[in-house]
């Protein structure tokens, strides 16, 4: 499926790159959000089949945040966060007229939705937390930390960037197969002077590694319980170590309605085309419209 790409300039000067797919005219609008270091790409597969006739038929919008994928890196690198970012994807929406939209959030991506609920709740049709919650396991944030700050020779060509790939996640990933890690691949890289090189600014990643995850975060269930009525679907990866079972059973309890789905044979954070999710996905949207 083709796709548009757009190129948009934020309050702050800095131009987001955007993918829509889908009819622009279409009833209902999806906007995909990606995690910390990743970008649009992720959501290729689930965007094309949401804006099928046999999906949704729907327009989606996926977002590359500032930093990742093509659009511009930050020369003030205390921009990378989760405040700004979330005014980013209002500024990005006031620019594609979008009013009101089911929302998809990978991981940072869900983060942001939850500042977004306090800041412009009815842009909100429907959320869709990918792996994410208002509570952030400390043993996943220790591990995504150590893959950050890990030292290591970048890919020389694609055989490594997979085998790459496959080293560092296939022990929480039993579901991919090699199609999957080379889709993963080409997601998470992005070819330069004929060499894979990691899509976001390294900046974000330092920043990360960084961090004191030595003592607990404080929580956003204030900003969690802010999504009010708003229609919710929680995806959480069976091999998870951020988002608890504990955590999502309390996100139950305050949001009655929600919907929780586990990601079989998959961890953080799951990629929403396998294993059925699209379908899934497409069901709750479905019953949200």
């Amino acid at each position: 499926m083709a796709f548009e790409e757009t190129f948009i300039k934020t309050s702050d000067g800095l131009t987001l790159h955007t993918r829509s797919y889908g009819p622009e005219g279409a009833a209902q609008v999806v906007v995909c959000l990606p995690g910390l270091t990743r970008n649009g790409r992720d959501f290729h597969q689930l965007a094309e089949f949401l804006a099928s006739n046999s999906g949704l038929g729907a327009r989606v919008v996926t977002i590359d945040s500032r930093g990742r994928g093509l659009s511009d890196r930050d020369k003030d690198k205390s921009r990378y966060n989760l405040v700004v970012e979330a005014n980013d994807v209002l500024d990005i929406c006031d620019h594609l007229e979008i009013e009101h939209a089911h929302f998809i959030g990978t991981s940072r991506g869900g983060l942001l939705l939850h500042l977004m609920a306090g800041l412009r709740p009815a842009l909100l049709a429907s959320v869709t937390l990918n792996d994410v919650g208002p509570v952030l396991d400390l043993e996943g944030l220790q591990l995504i930390q150590a893959y950050l700050g890990q030292q290591r020779s970048p890919p020389r060509d694609w055989d490594e960037a997979v085998a790459a790939v496959k080293h560092d996640h296939a022990a929480s990933f039993p579901l991919l197969g090699d199609n999957d890690w080379r889709e993963m691949a080409r997601a998470l890289y992005r070819e330069t002077d004929r060499k894979p090189v990691a899509d976001y600014d390294p900046a974000i990643g330092e920043q990360f590694a960084a961090a004191d995850f030595s003592q607990p975060l404080p929580d956003l269930w204030p900003q969690f319980d802010a999504f009010g009525k708003i229609p919710m679907m929680v995806i959480r990866g069976e091999h998870s170590r951020l988002l608890s079972k504990a955590t999502v059973a309390e996100m139950a309890k305050r949001h009655p309605k929600l919907v929780a789905v586990t990601a079989t044979g998959q961890g953080h954070a799951p990629i929403l085309h396998l294993g059925g999710l699209e379908r899934q996905i497409r069901d709750f949207l479905q019953n949200h419209t």
